[in-house]
């Protein structure tokens, strides 16, 4: 079970999303993408990815200027994330804002080339 501090952190950040957040959430929500099932602002082990595809185990991290001083912080959240068998696409907000086409088209090239994940084993 998540963290509760997690969890209710997580809901803050779904209610207080960046413009860039929004503009890409628009086109991921309710299935909007070739029907792929995203989930935002997602506690993932101790860490809250932006967007994610469980099915296909595709994280979109957008970052903003904020993400300049903690370089070494997210190298270590992405290696934890990989070790877990994600995908982690990185987008600057600027790009969602400016290339929302480009964005996309990279996330959809990565949902094409990753292998759906295994199903969970049963008890």
């Amino acid at each position: 079970m998540a963290n509760p501090k997690i969890l209710n952190y997580a809901k803050t950040l779904r209610s207080h999303q960046t413009d860039a957040e929004l503009r890409l959430w628009y086109h991921l929500r309710a299935h909007r993408f070739l029907d792929f099932k995203f989930k935002r602002q997602k506690p993932i082990g101790n860490y809250i990815v932006d967007f994610v595809c469980l099915e296909k185990k595709l994280i979109v991290e957008l970052d903003g200027g904020q993400h300049g001083g903690q370089m070494q912080y997210d190298l270590a959240r992405d290696a934890w994330l990989r070790e877990q068998g994600y995908t982690v696409l990185r987008f600057w907000n600027n790009d969602v804002m400016q290339q929302l086409e480009s964005v996309l088209e990279a996330i959809l090239i990565a949902l094409e080339t990753k292998k759906p994940s295994p199903p969970a084993p049963l008890p």
